[in-house]
């Protein structure tokens, strides 16, 4: 069965190989522009998230899913990931 039999049948996708970018939104901040310019090293930027609060998964401009922060562990300890808690109906939205 050729690519685009199987695809025609449900059984591949020929999409299923493309990589796409997942952006992982964690908070925002609207600071004023002469508190930006005095930004240096080791500041420190407040967002309106805290820290256990869900974090956003966008595909483009669109949201996708909602999620929490968490660290890895064994061969990957210390790095980070998203256990997800909604995902969206692409659809028809979150």
């Amino acid at each position: 069965m050729d690519d685009i039999a199987q695809a025609e049948t449900g059984q591949m996708s020929p999409f299923s190989q493309v990589p796409i970018e997942i952006v992982i939104s964690v908070g925002k901040t609207r600071p004023l522009v002469r508190d930006l310019l005095r930004l240096e090293a080791d500041s420190v930027l407040p967002l309106d998230r805290r820290v256990d609060d869900p974090v956003e998964l966008y595909v483009g401009d669109r949201l996708i899913a909602r999620g929490e922060l968490q660290e890895m562990d064994g061969e990957q300890a210390g790095q980070l990931a998203v256990r997800l808690t909604e995902v969206a109906n692409l659809a028809g939205g979150l």
